[in-house]
């Protein structure tokens, strides 16, 4: 979402591109000093506006540019009349560049400097200016110690450009990390400032460009796109004679036994999302419950491949997966999908039979899955997926030659060309049952209105978070199904009218 200085840019980079991008600025005449001052002004008043009123600062330093920010940041306070001191984790005498010049400085200027405890007093605002992005490795001590102390000080905390112990590239925790208030990004928005653990440590997520040439950072390369109403894609303009047949046709492929609510919520999303038929291939005890639910999807009791492979010649785009199950019948369903032409989304049970080698995924396809199912398509745990959640997103769509939407907080869109757009919208009341298929039905829907796989899954994981954000005010106990009149109303919003 738009920060409080203005604006969120699109392209978020790697620790490395940002660095490159620092030099970039440097060798076209920024010297790295003035950089560092933007940096300090720009934290200052991102503090001011949040704390005005406290009138108190404790910077705690480590040894790389991020303790110059720090440095700079205690002088201005100072000069303002705070009470105001930095407590050096990383040894000053290691200081080197722009950072050592920035210690000189605030020294120079009365900055009141002493080596950081664990028995230190923290008072007021606390500045984290220790790790930056450069950390790669687990965080070592005193900075582990440091870091502990302050989140357990209950004090208000401020980080300069990431939190302390958290990974640029991935969101990973490093050991630990620190949990801000505030953090400002400065320069280039960090990839893992939006997914991995990062939500749980940013706080308040701000940025400034610290006034870089905008033709400099249009040059460098990212290594993402945040997805926005900017870069969203549309839908076709409905002209005035359309009519249902040129909207697509969905078939919803699930519903094993005790599983039945999952593909009508799929079906029931398709239907809402602007697909102009909808039918839903499911066991044939669930078809009556189907049709007084949801009369306007054509319900068909389906016993074997044979008889879904019929129904399936008169629709366009194929959901399949939604409450399968891991049975004959889902497996034969499934063998008649991977049999099949056209664009299809494989979820859920879909995509844990794939993981168990029994089929293959046919072409032009959308894969759907969350932290589990990625772990088990991967062949590796959850805790290594959710470490680098990028790399194993662009893995999945690379090994399977499809669009990989990774679920999960900063859902993750990547194609078999390594393009990749991370979604940042969403709320907590969205942890719940049931949202998983009302995602891939809406990405079915899109598809069979004209959209590439690429650009219906990019579309539909937006829809799906802001509608969340949308219904979150009404608190907890989100429903799955009442999202499907709020991705309704985004649809209309956002189509080309």
């Amino acid at each position: 979402m738009p920060d409080s200085t203005g604006y969120f840019p699109l392209a978020l980079y790697s620790a490395a591109q940002v660095r490159q991008l620092d030099a970039s600025l440097i060798a076209a005449g920024t010297p790295g000093f003035e950089l560092m001052g933007r940096a300090a002004h720009a934290i200052w008043r991102a503090l001011r506006r949040r704390w005005d009123a406290v009138g108190e600062l404790s910077v705690l330093a480590g040894c790389g540019n991020n303790a110059g920010d720090g440095y700079l940041i205690a002088e201005l306070a100072l000069r303002a009349g705070w009470q105001v001191k930095v407590l050096a984790v990383g040894d000053p005498a290691k200081l080197a560049g722009d950072a050592a010049l920035a210690f000189r400085q605030a020294q120079a200027a009365g900055v009141s400097i002493e080596p950081w405890s664990d028995q230190a007093s923290l008072r007021g605002v606390l500045v984290d200016a220790m790790l930056g992005t450069g950390l790669k490795g687990a965080v070592r001590s005193p900075y582990s110690a440091a870091i502990a102390q302050i989140n357990d000080s209950g004090l208000p905390v401020l980080a300069v450009d990431i939190p302390s112990g958290l990974s640029a590239d991935t969101g990973q925790v490093l050991g630990c990390a620190v949990r801000a208030d505030i953090t400002l990004s400065l320069i280039g928005l960090k990839l893992g400032l939006f997914t991995g653990q990062a939500p749980d440590y940013v706080g308040q997520l701000q940025f400034d460009a610290l006034q870089a040439d905008p033709a400099i950072v249009a040059a460098q390369a990212a290594t993402a796109e945040r997805l926005a109403p900017g870069n969203l894609p549309l839908l076709p303009v409905r002209l005035p004679t359309v009519h249902k047949g040129q909207l697509g046709h969905v078939l919803v492929v699930g519903g094993d036994r005790n599983f039945a609510g999952a593909a009508l919520l799929a079906a029931q999303s398709a239907l809402r999302s602007g697909a102009g038929l909808v039918s839903l291939a499911t066991r044939a005890e669930h078809v009556a419950a189907a049709q007084a639910r949801i009369p306007e999807v054509m319900a068909a009791p389906v016993a074997s491949a044979n008889q879904l492979l019929a129904l399936g010649k008169a629709a366009s785009v194929w959901v399949v997966g939604p409450g399968l199950g891991l049975g004959a019948w889902g497996r034969s369903l499934l063998s008649a999908a991977a049999a099949s032409d056209g664009p299809q989304v494989w979820d859920a049970d879909a995509l844990n039979q794939l993981a168990s080698g029994c089929v293959s995924l046919p072409a032009n396809c959308v894969i759907t899955p969350h932290l589990g199912e990625a772990a088990r398509l991967l062949g590796v745990s959850t805790a290594q997926v959710q470490a680098d959640r990028p790399a194993a997103a662009l893995q999945l769509a690379r090994r399977f030659g499809t669009v990989c939407v990774l679920k999960g907080a900063g859902s993750l869109i990547a194609d078999p060309g390594g393009q990749l757009r991370l979604c940042d919208r969403g709320h907590p009341v969205m942890a719940g049952a049931g949202l998983g298929d009302v995602l891939a039905g809406l990405i079915g829907a899109l598809l069979a209105q004209g959209l590439t796989p690429f650009a219906a899954a990019s579309l539909a994981v937006w829809l799906h978070a802001c509608a969340g954000e949308r219904l979150a005010g009404k608190g907890i106990g989100l429903a799955a199904s009442d999202l499907c009149d709020a991705i309704r109303q985004l649809l209309q919003e956002q189509s080309v009218v």
